[in-house]
């Protein structure tokens, strides 16, 4: 403990003499008592935020556990989640990446759904009356739901005062700026893994705490960063073009169709395999149900509700040659691609990561487009396009995003390297301004700061 203390202020060019290691060591008894008993409330959402809030929590761990050393700190996860927090030792009541859907249509559907799962987490935090909410992305919900909690916290006066953190910022930025000022209310601290929101809010909501923390894609691909070309190439075919149609069953439903069309027209005029990355095993059935009208021999087909990967690769070959499925392993799926083609969400920055050169698209239900159109500020969807504040990767939204127009921006990259070099270019800058690795252990020292405060 001494000479971990000592040799930290000695990197600083100080030296602490015996009085001030006992004024630390006495500091971090204090610390120990103020966090013996620890109830931390994790809210994720979706597949990314579920993997994110994971990453959180364990970095929360090592952070409690440096400060309280050689005490244990005893912090205890409960909330709602998926698989990852379920791995990280999280307590789950609901699977909450079994109800993701994306969308205003999507969400007046399953409004009764998530009424019954906010109700049954509201009850919960009421219940234990948690010292930390840390909600991770899922805006629509978690917003609404820091402030349900809020307000029961209110009303013990003063015998419950949780803080309250948002991990990922809400997209205020792109739509309806005017809810920034509002979650000053709800939030003790708002987290950003994208460089200009901390600005942004400063300006919009100063009474907002807000923290950049950096994008932890950084850490999660670090592995692979400035790795050497050239890429590995698949056998038989010249080129490999990934189909990446989201992490959403809805997703799959609208991307896929034209990304099949696309990938049968670019088929037709050079020589690429084609890839269709998924996310899990369960939305499988979901591709098996969309592939079923392009197979050519449609009565053998399995049953798509309990399709097995076995079955899902054996009708992507009956639907055209040279289309291959696999679940997960997406790094590896990028480093031999030549182009992807891919949904406008989080897969677009891991394309920019690993310099695919991409064509983005985005479809959703009628009445959730005519809405955003009318609230949406930014001219672009995809993030690589909004950081670079210009097109890197070609856009084609709702009707425009056709098999048509996606295989020719497609075989626009396939036939052009000069243009695909250019492409690269720009997404090194880009993610060059992410910032350097580290992103959850920056995150996972806010939130200690911020709980330790509220322990004063």
């Amino acid at each position: 403990m001494a000479s971990r203390a000592a040799s930290t202020f000695r990197r600083h060019g100080r030296r602490v003499g015996s009085r001030g290691m006992q004024w630390r060591n006495a500091s971090r008894r204090n610390t120990t008592e103020r966090m013996a008993e620890t109830n931390i409330m994790v809210i994720a959402g979706e597949p990314s935020g579920d993997a994110l809030a994971a990453e959180l929590v364990q970095a929360l761990r090592a952070e409690a556990e440096f400060h309280c050393h050689p005490a244990k700190p005893d912090l205890h996860f409960f909330g709602a989640g998926g698989p990852n927090l379920a791995a990280a030792g999280v307590e789950l009541s609901v699977d909450m990446t079994q109800h993701a859907v994306i969308g205003l249509w999507e969400a007046i559907k399953s409004y009764g759904q998530f009424r019954r799962i906010f109700d049954k987490l509201l009850k919960l935090a009421v219940a234990k009356q948690p010292d930390l909410l840390i909600c991770v992305d899922f805006s629509g919900f978690n917003r609404r739901f820091a402030h349900a909690v809020r307000k029961h916290a209110a009303r013990t006066k003063g015998q419950w005062n949780p803080r309250i953190v948002q991990y990922v910022s809400p997209q205020v930025w792109a739509s309806r700026p005017g809810r920034a000022t509002k979650m000053a209310d709800d939030y003790d601290l708002l987290l950003t893994i994208f460089p200009f929101e901390k600005d942004w809010y400063a300006k919009r909501a100063p009474k907002l705490r807000v923290e950049f923390v950096g994008h932890p894609m950084l850490d999660r691909f670090a592995e692979w960063r400035g790795q050497p070309e050239p890429r590995p190439r698949p056998v038989p075919h010249e080129h490999l073009t990934l189909l990446l149609p989201g992490s959403r069953p809805g997703e799959l439903a609208r991307h896929l169709p034209p990304m099949l069309d696309a990938a049968r027209r670019i088929g037709a005029e050079v020589d690429s395999g084609f890839l269709v990355v998924l996310p899990s095993e369960a939305l499988l059935p979901v591709f098996a149900q969309h592939c079923r009208p392009f197979a050519i021999d449609k009565a053998n087909l399995a049953d798509t509700a309990s399709t097995t990967l076995a079955q899902a690769r054996n009708l992507a070959r009956q639907v055209f040659r040279g289309l291959d499925v696999q679940v997960g392993n997406l790094p590896e799926a990028l480093r031999a691609a030549t182009i992807a083609i891919a949904s406008t969400g989080t897969v677009t920055m891991e394309c920019a990561f690993f310099k695919v050169p991409t064509v983005a698209l985005y479809k959703t239900s009628w009445l959730t487009y005519q809405i955003g159109k009318r609230i949406v500020t930014v001219k672009h969807l995809a993030m690589p396009n909004l950081l670079a504040g210009k097109v890197v990767f070609p856009e084609f939204v709702q009707d425009a995003a056709t098999g048509k127009n996606l295989a020719a921006a497609a075989l626009d990259l396939l036939r052009n390297p000069a243009r695909r070099a250019e492409m690269q270019s720009q997404m090194g800058s880009i993610i060059g301004a992410l910032g350097a690795t580290g992103a959850n252990v920056r995150a996972a020292k806010a939130v200690w700061s911020l709980l330790c405060s509220a322990r004063r």
